[in-house]
């Protein structure tokens, strides 16, 4: 009975320890974001127009960036074009947040560029180059690993609800719009 005692504590323990710190950070507040668009208009994030939501994707290393691309359709195609079974149920915001750090500082002004030479205005509106200081929102975010990708629901007050990252999956993306539903 002891033996079982202690470890149903352990258990208990392990819990608190691992899963509540979760918890805690879920409902972190977004740290205040400030950039600006291919267009040169500035950004503030989290976005909360009309009370709507924000998902806001994180990418700070160039591996980040094909892992990023491949989730940018199906964010894109459920969060604005409204493309899923309760997509319409919410107002939603998505934006795209690349950061660049150390030597990856120098492709700020090209990767702008770049953009705005290749891709659709709505699209281009949706991603906001950050202009602060990098390492104090990487770590404000809890991104510790920059070759991928992080991405954050946003309430209508600015909390973090929810936060995925890494390569695509249906079963992320579903997890990113369960909160709003």
């Amino acid at each position: 009975m002891r033996t079982l005692l202690t470890l149903n504590l352990a258990r208990a323990s392990m819990l608190v320890c691992f899963a509540f710190p979760a918890v805690l950070f879920a409902q972190a507040q977004f740290p205040a974001l400030n950039g600006e668009t291919t267009d040169g208009t500035e950004v503030r994030l989290p976005a909360n127009p009309n009370g709507s939501w924000t998902i806001v994707a994180v990418a700070s290393g160039k591996k980040a960036q094909p892992l990023l691309e491949e989730w940018f359709a199906p964010a894109y195609n459920r969060f604005v074009m409204k493309s899923g079974l309760f997509a319409a149920s919410y107002n939603a915001e998505l934006y795209l947040v690349p950061v660049f750090t150390g030597l990856d500082k120098a492709a700020y002004g090209p990767s702008m560029n770049a953009l705005r030479r290749n891709v659709d205005a709505d699209i281009a509106r949706r991603v906001v180059f950050f202009n602060g200081d990098a390492d104090a929102l990487l770590q404000a975010l809890d991104i510790k690993d920059k070759d991928v990708p992080y991405f954050f629901t946003v309430d209508p007050t600015g909390k973090i609800v929810h936060r995925e990252s890494g390569k695509f999956d249906v079963d992320k993306l579903d997890a990113l719009e369960e909160p709003m539903l």
